[in-house]
C-alpha cells in the first residue's frame, strides 16, 4: 500500500518593519504556514498574516514593547518530514544545524535575500518584504516541503 505524500507550502517573510504590502498578502495567499523571521515591528502585521494562515514568528532586534512578550528569539518548525530552525540574525546562531538534525535555517536581519546550501542544510533569508537593501525590490520566499525535500524560491514583490 502506498502512503500519501506529505506536502506543506511555507510563506517565509522577514523585516516587514510595521508594514505589510498588498503584494505580500497576494503572494502568501494559499500557503499552509507563514514563518516570520523577525523585525515585525507591529502586532497589526502579525494579525494580518494570521488572517492568511497560521504564523510562527521570532523576535527581531527591532521588536519591542508589550506585544512582543510571547515572541521567542528562536523557533523550531516541523513540517512534511523536515525540521526548520528559525532565528532573526544568522550571526546569533549558536548551534550546528546539521548536527542538530535541521534541514533548513530561516533568518532575516540583513534585508538581503538569499538561498544557500551548506553541509546538507538549506539557509533561507527571504530579504525584506518592506525595506530592501542593495537596490533590490521587496522580497519574500515560498518554500515547498514535500516528503523531506525542500524547494525554496524567492518572490519579488512589486517588481
Amino acid at each position: 500500500m502506498k502512503h500519501p505524500e506529505k506536502t506543506c507550502v511555507l510563506g517565509v517573510i522577514s523585516d516587514t518593519h510595521g508594514t505589510l504590502l498588498r503584494e505580500a498578502v497576494v503572494a502568501l495567499a494559499g500557503v499552509d504556514l507563514i514563518v516570520h523571521a523577525g523585525d515585525i515591528d507591529s502586532a497589526d502585521v502579525l494579525a494580518s498574516l494570521q488572517d492568511i494562515a497560521p504564523v510562527v514568528a521570532v523576535r527581531g532586534n527591532m521588536d519591542r514593547g508589550g506585544w512582543t512578550k510571547d515572541l521567542l528569539r528562536t523557533q523550531v518548525v516541523k513540517v512534511a518530514g523536515v525540521r526548520i530552525y528559525v532565528i532573526h540574525d544568522i550571526h546569533a546562531l549558536d548551534l550546528d544545524p546539521a548536527a542538530a538534525g535541521f534541514s533548513v535555517v530561516i533568518s532575516g536581519h540583513t534585508h538581503r535575500p538569499s538561498i544557500k546550501q551548506k553541509d546538507g542544510v538549506v539557509y533561507i533569508n527571504p530579504g525584506s518584504a518592506w525595506w530592501p537593501r542593495s537596490g533590490e525590490p521587496p522580497t519574500l520566499a515560498i518554500v515547498r516541503v514535500r516528503n523531506g525535500q525542500v524547494q525554496p524560491r524567492l518572490v519579488h514583490l512589486g517588481a
